[in-house]
């Protein structure tokens, strides 16, 4: 083994160790009907130095089945190749979800990652470990009791890419998500629904949320698509996005002293996408 593939080898295996594991609750399961949905975005690529990248891009979401809008969001980030097979990279996001009740833009979020993706390639074949870390800060009201005011996320990507063609790169990948700070609460599963120490179905017990440091992976992600690079500077992406969610939902009053219902919400989420960067 060279020292260079030893070098790579060496910088996977630290990434992999920061893959989430799975940490398992009892909840009143719930099973959602599969919802279809499309992402279509535009974006920038400036190429400031060798190996540092300026990043925007612009991005719209359908939900429900194609029937409404579901937000758009603004990306701008950086990205800097401090080795061949080493990225780091930062950003912002500013998430603008659509509400369909008012029919307007509201409570937007905003969100800023850190991550580290790590490289491998064996003649055309390029694989990379990606770990990102994420904090989502809300905006507008919530219930402290349900939800932290920030959710911090960290997501693991591993990824397949094929660069044996002249223009078309298919790629394939998995990724997992791990909620870092979800709700923890006190209470107890009885056969049929939860209900607090005291024994309330409808949580008639006063305090019940111990604090947001419970974790779980909420997320399991399957990707197939296609770069097509019809030149240096213009690259379409087509995909096909599998989510298979998995989150745990508390429901409570606003004073913290109702625990109105407690469930684990399962259910698939296909998208459909398209994607074009424009790079100078």
């Amino acid at each position: 083994m060279t020292k260079q593939i030893y070098q790579k080898t060496v910088v996977l295996l630290a990434l992999a160790i920061l893959l989430p594991c799975v940490s398992a609750l009892a909840q009143t399961d719930v099973d959602l009907d599969t919802e279809f949905g499309g992402r279509i975005s535009a974006g920038l690529d400036k190429k400031i130095t060798k190996g540092l990248h300026i990043t925007l891009e612009e991005e719209a979401r359908m939900t429900e089945n194609f029937g409404t809008l579901g937000r758009l969001q603004t990306t701008v980030g950086v990205k800097y190749k401090v080795l061949p097979y080493l990225r780091f990279g930062l950003g912002y996001v500013l998430i603008n979800p659509y509400d369909t009740d008012s029919s307007r833009f509201s409570s937007p979020r905003h969100r800023f990652y850190f991550d580290v993706t790590g490289t491998l390639s064996f003649g055309a074949w390029n694989f990379s470990l990606k770990e990102r870390l994420q904090a989502t800060h809300r905006t507008g009201y919530y219930n402290p009791y349900q939800n932290p005011a920030t959710a911090l996320t960290l997501k693991s990507r591993l990824m397949a890419k094929y660069k044996g063609f002249v223009k078309v790169e298919p790629y394939a990948y998995f990724e997992l998500r791990h909620y870092l700070n979800a709700p923890v609460i006190k209470a107890s599963f009885n056969g049929t629904n939860y209900c607090t120490p005291q024994g309330s179905v409808k949580g008639e017990a006063g305090w019940f949320l111990e604090g947001f440091n419970g974790s779980y992976l909420n997320r399991y992600r399957t990707s197939l698509g296609a770069d097509y690079n019809i030149n240096k500077q213009h690259t379409v992406t087509l995909y096909l996005l599998a989510d298979y969610i998995s989150e745990k939902k508390v429901d409570a009053n606003a004073e913290g002293t109702k625990l109105k219902s407690y469930t684990l919400q399962k259910g698939w989420v296909m998208n459909i996408g398209a994607a074009y960067v424009f790079s100078f």
